[in-house]
């Protein structure tokens, strides 16, 4: 999981150039938390819309690619619930269902209060193909 971690905050540019970041992950679950800057408000003073669903996304990704298969966005849905504020906003992606080829994730984005900022239903296609660092199927690490 360390590697799979150290790849998404490490290779995706934009995240870490917008402060989010791989926080924790596990089997089906995954933690991402983005750095409220000045640069991530929008005229009204409220996080940007396009902010919180990258950070939901990125907390998306780490949680389909837990197990091992590679795994890309097929589709999301996003409500936003109330304004984004405060100095970090946390999302916990969790997986809901997943078949052979297509899973499908449940993303709460909330304030430093506690507070439910967004939520996200996205739908993932699941490839054949591996990553290098994980173990075969069905094998312990």
């Amino acid at each position: 999981m360390e590697q799979l971690k150290n790849l998404l905050n490490e290779e995706d540019r934009f995240c870490r150039y917008n402060g989010i970041r791989v926080e924790s992950i596990r089997p089906g679950s995954a933690e991402a938390v983005m750095e409220v800057r000045d640069e991530s408000l929008n005229g009204l003073g409220a996080v940007q819309g396009g902010a919180i669903f990258t950070l939901a996304d990125l907390a998306l990704a780490a949680a389909a690619n837990s197990r091992g298969n590679k795994a890309v966005t097929q589709n999301s849905t996003i409500s936003y619930l109330r304004p984004g504020s405060g100095r970090e906003l946390r999302a916990v992606a969790t997986e809901v269902s997943r078949g052979r080829r297509t899973g499908l994730y449940e993303v709460e984005v909330r304030g430093e209060s506690g507070k439910l900022v967004a939520k996200i239903m996205s739908g993932v296609f699941i490839s054949e193909e591996r990553f290098d660092f994980f173990p075969a199927e069905g094998k312990l690490a």
